[in-house]
C-alpha cells in the first residue's frame, strides 16, 4: 500500500478533479457510499468536507482504511453497510458520491475471485457473506446460467456457455476463477489483439448475479434522494453502459426532464421535480486524466442537485433495470 498519511491517497479516482470542481467551494457532510479505497473520501475532505461518511458492505475497505483514516479523526465516519441503506445512516447530507463496479482492490487479490486472470476460488461476493458464485455456477439450472449471462453480461453466446459449465460440472464442482475463465473461453473465439478478454461478460454477470448490484443501484439511488438535503448533489460515476443508463434514466425522470412522447397529448399536471441536472451529458475524462489513467476511459460522471420536492418512489422499470424473468 502506498504511504497512510491524511491528503495523500493510495491513487486518484477517475474523474474527481471535474467532480470537485462542479462542487466547488466543498463542504459539509457527504456520503461517501462506495467507500473502497477511500479515494474520493480523501478528496473531498483534503477539499473541504466538513465531514465524509465512508460506506462499503466489504470488510476489507474498513480493515485497509484502518491505519489512516485515524489521522482524519471525526471529520471521517466508517460505515459497514450497503449503500443502498445510507438514508438510514444520515440525512440531511450536503452530497453523496458513488463509484460504481468493482474496485481495484478487490480485482487484485486473487482470493476475492473477481479476477479470470488469477487463479483463485470462485467467490465474488463483496459483503463476503451469502451465496458465492462458485455457487450459482454449481447449482443453477442452465436456463438460468444462460440468463445471468445474457441479461446481466450481454453475452450473446449464454446458451453455449451454460451448457459447457452444466456439461463440465458433472464431472466435477467448478470452483475456481481459472478453470471457469478457461472454459468459456474454450467456447468463444480467440480474442484479437485490442479486444476483451472472453471471459469478461461472464465473469461481470456472475459477479452482477452475486450482489445483486443492479438491484442496489436502483435502491441506491432512491436512498441517495431521501438522504440529501435540498441543494445537496448527487455525483453517480459508472464504467459501462447499463449502470450509466440508470442513473441518466432515473435523474432524467426525477428532474421531469424526460420529455413528452406525444406532442399532441394534453398536458398533465406533475409533481415538482426531485433533482436538477447540473449536465444534460455526462462528464468524460480529459486528455490528462486518460494518460495517468487509461482505466478511466469508459468512466461518466452525472450530478444532479436535490430540490426541496418530497421524496418518493418509481418502479424500476421505469430506469430500465434489468432485471431476471424469475424477479419480474
Amino acid at each position: 500500500m502506498a504511504e497512510q498519511t491524511p491528503g495523500k491517497a493510495p491513487h486518484v479516482p477517475v474523474l474527481l478533479r471535474p467532480l470537485l470542481r462542479a462542487v466547488a467551494p466543498v463542504a459539509g457532510v457527504w456520503i461517501d457510499g462506495t467507500f473502497g479505497a477511500g479515494g474520493y473520501a480523501r478528496g473531498l475532505l483534503d477539499a473541504g468536507a466538513q465531514q465524509v461518511i465512508g460506506i462499503d458492505r466489504d470488510p476489507l475497505a474498513h480493515q485497509m482504511a484502518a491505519p489512516w483514516a485515524v489521522g482524519y479523526g471525526d471529520r471521517l465516519k466508517l460505515v459497514q453497510t450497503n449503500f443502498a441503506q445510507m438514508d438510514e445512516v444520515a440525512t440531511g447530507v450536503d452530497g453523496v458520491v458513488l463509484d460504481l463496479g468493482v474496485s481495484s482492490m478487490q480485482l487484485d487479490r486473487a482470493e476475492r475471485g473477481f479476477s479470470f486472470m488469477k487463479e483463485g476460488p470462485l467467490d465474488m461476493r463483496m459483503s463476503q457473506e451469502g451465496p458465492s458464485a462458485a455457487e450459482l455456477v454449481n447449482e443453477l439450472s442452465e436456463e438460468s446460467l444462460a440468463e445471468i449471462l445474457f441479461v446481466y453480461g450481454e453475452e450473446r453466446a449464454s446458451r453455449r456457455i451454460a451448457k459447457a459449465i452444466v456439461r463440465s460440472r458433472t464431472d466435477a464442482p467448478i470452483t475456481s476463477t481459472l478453470r471457469l475463465s478457461g472454459l468459456i473461453e474454450s467456447c468463444l473465439p480467440r480474442s484479437k489483439p485490442g479486444q476483451s478478454h472472453p471471459a469478461t461478460r461472464s465473469f461481470q454477470a456472475l459477479r452482477i448475479a452475486v450482489n445483486d448490484e443492479y438491484g442496489a443501484l436502483f435502491a441506491g439511488l432512491m436512498a441517495a434522494e431521501r438522504a440529501l438535503k435540498p441543494g445537496g448533489v448527487l455525483a453517480v460515476v459508472s464504467f459501462h453502459s447499463v449502470e450509466d443508463r440508470m442513473v441518466k434514466r432515473f435523474l432524467q425522470t426525477r428532474a421531469g426532464a424526460t420529455g413528452n412522447a406525444n406532442r399532441f397529448a394534453p398536458v398533465l399536471d406533475t409533481a415538482p421535480p426531485q433533482f436538477e441536472l447540473l449536465s444534460r451529458k455526462a462528464i468524460g475524462p480529459d486528455p490528462e486524466e486518460l494518460d495517468e489513467n487509461p482505466r478511466a476511459r469508459s468512466a461518466k460522471l452525472r450530478l444532479a442537485r436535490r430540490t426541496d420536492a418530497p421524496s418518493g418512489d418509481i418502479d424500476s422499470g421505469t430506469i430500465a433495470m434489468p432485471t431476471l424473468k424469475g424477479a419480474r
